[in-house]
C-alpha cells in the first residue's frame, strides 16, 4: 500500500469507523439495486447509500438522479417514447425521461443498467438483470438482512433536488416520513440517516423526526440548490468554516463531505495533509463522513493511480488509510470489500487481534 504522508493522525468520533456502501456494491453491479444493496451487505458494509426521487404518483424510488435514461433501459421501451422531454432542474438542462414523468408500475417495467459501463464492463454484463426498487422494497430488504446475518444495518438516503420537488407538488419529506412510519423506523435507534446537499430540508425534517441528520457537501466552489434559489450566496466552503458549521449543528447530527474538503489535492492532483474540517466538526460534535471512494484510476489522486488506463484499478487502500488518518467517522465507497479489510488491518495493528469485526 503507498504511503502517504499525513501532518498528525486526527481521533474519529467512534471506536470503528463505518464503511459505507455507496449505492450499493456499485464497483460490482448496477448501482441502485437490490442485487448490489445486498452484495454490499454481504460484503459486510455497515451501512448502504441510496439517492431518492419521487415517481409520478408519490413513491420514492432509488435512482441516483431525476433522469434514467443513463441508469435503465427506459430509451428502448417504444411505448415511453414520447415520454422524452428537455428539463432544467438546479439550473442544469437536460433532455431524456424523468422518474417524476412514470408511475411506479410503470417504472416496474424497466430494468437497470451500469451507468459506467466504459470503467466497469463487467458490471454492465449484468445490465437488464436487476429492476428498479422503490425505498419501501429496499427497506423491506435490509430489515430481512439484517436477520438473516444477525446484525442491525444502517440505511443513508440521500433526497435529491428537494426544492424543485417540492416546486412541482412532491414533496419528498412527506414520502420519507411515510415509508419510515410503515417500517416503524422513524426513531433514534433505527439505524436510518436522512442526508441532502439542501439545508432547507434537513432543516424542515429536523423538526419532523427522531432519526439522524447528515448535510452533505459538494466542492467547496458550488452552491446549494436551495440557496441559489432564494438568493443566498454561501457557498460549499461557507458551510465549512467554524461560523458555518455551527449553521449546521442547529439541525444536523453530522457532515458528509467531498473528498476534497477533507484531503484537498494540489496543482498536480496529489494529496497530502489534511484540512481542519474534521477537527473543526469533531469540536461541535458532528460526524464526518466522506465520499467517494472509487477504486479506478479516474477517481484517485495522481500519486494513488496504478499504470493502465482510467478504468484499471489503483490503490484505494491507501487513500481509505489517509482518511482514517484524517480521522473521518465514516467512509462511503464504490468498493466496500476492499475497505473494510483496510478496516480490519487497522484493527489488528491497533489491538494485536486477528478476525476482529467493524460492525
Amino acid at each position: 500500500m503507498t504511503q502517504l504522508a499525513v501532518s498528525r493522525r486526527t481521533q474519529s468520533l467512534v471506536v470503528t469507523p463505518a464503511v459505507v456502501a455507496h449505492r450499493g456494491a456499485s464497483g460490482y453491479r448496477p448501482e441502485h439495486t437490490l442485487e448490489g444493496y445486498r452484495m454490499a451487505i454481504r460484503m459486510g458494509a455497515d451501512d448502504i447509500e441510496l439517492d431518492l426521487v419521487p415517481t409520478k404518483d408519490g413513491v420514492l424510488v432509488a435512482r441516483h438522479e431525476s433522469e434514467i435514461s443513463s441508469t435503465t433501459d427506459v430509451a428502448d421501451h417504444p411505448e415511453f417514447a414520447d415520454r422524452e422531454t428537455t428539463r432544467t432542474i438546479d439550473g442544469l438542462t437536460t433532455t431524456g425521461w424523468f422518474v417524476e414523468d412514470f408511475t411506479l408500475a410503470e417504472l416496474k417495467m424497466l430494468t437497470a443498467r451500469e451507468r459506467l459501463a466504459g470503467l466497469r464492463p463487467e458490471s454492465a454484463a449484468y445490465d437488464g438483470a436487476c429492476g428498479i426498487p422503490s425505498f419501501n422494497e429496499v427497506l423491506a430488504m435490509v430489515g430481512a438482512e439484517s436477520v438473516l446475518g444477525g446484525r442491525s444495518i444502517g440505511v443513508m438516503a440521500e433526497l435529491k433536488h428537494a426544492a424543485y420537488f417540492d416546486s412541482i407538488g412532491l414533496p419528498l419529506d412527506e414520502m420519507l416520513l411515510f415509508d419510515l412510519g410503515r417500517h416503524d423506523l422513524d426513531h433514534p435507534r433505527s439505524r436510518v440517516t436522512v442526508m441532502s446537499f439542501e439545508p432547507t430540508i434537513l432543516r424542515r425534517l429536523a423538526h419532523r423526526t427522531r432519526v439522524a441528520i447528515v448535510q452533505l457537501l459538494e466542492a467547496a466552489d458550488q452552491r446549494p440548490a436551495d440557496l441559489v434559489a432564494a438568493d443566498d450566496p454561501r457557498t460549499y466552503a461557507d458551510l465549512c468554516t467554524r461560523e458555518g458549521l455551527a449553521w449546521v449543528d442547529e439541525y444536523a447530527d453530522g457532515i458528509g463531505a467531498h473528498k476534497s474538503l477533507v484531503l484537498p489535492r494540489d496543482d498536480r492532483g496529489a494529496i497530502s495533509a489534511p484540512s481542519t474540517l474534521v477537527r473543526d466538526a469533531h469540536r461541535m460534535w458532528l460526524t464526518v463522513h466522506v465520499w467517494t471512494l472509487r477504486r479506478e484510476n479516474r477517481f484517485l489522486p495522481i500519486n494513488l493511480r496504478g499504470e493502465g488506463l482510467a478504468g484499471a484499478a489503483g490503490d484505494l487502500a491507501a487513500e481509505a488509510q489517509a482518511f482514517l488518518d484524517a480521522g473521518v467517522d465514516g467512509l462511503i465507497t464504490d468498493h466496500p470489500d476492499i475497505v473494510l479489510d483496510v478496516l480490519r488491518d487497522a484493527d489488528v495493528l491497533r489491538t494485536g487481534r486477528a478476525g476482529s469485526q467493524t460492525v
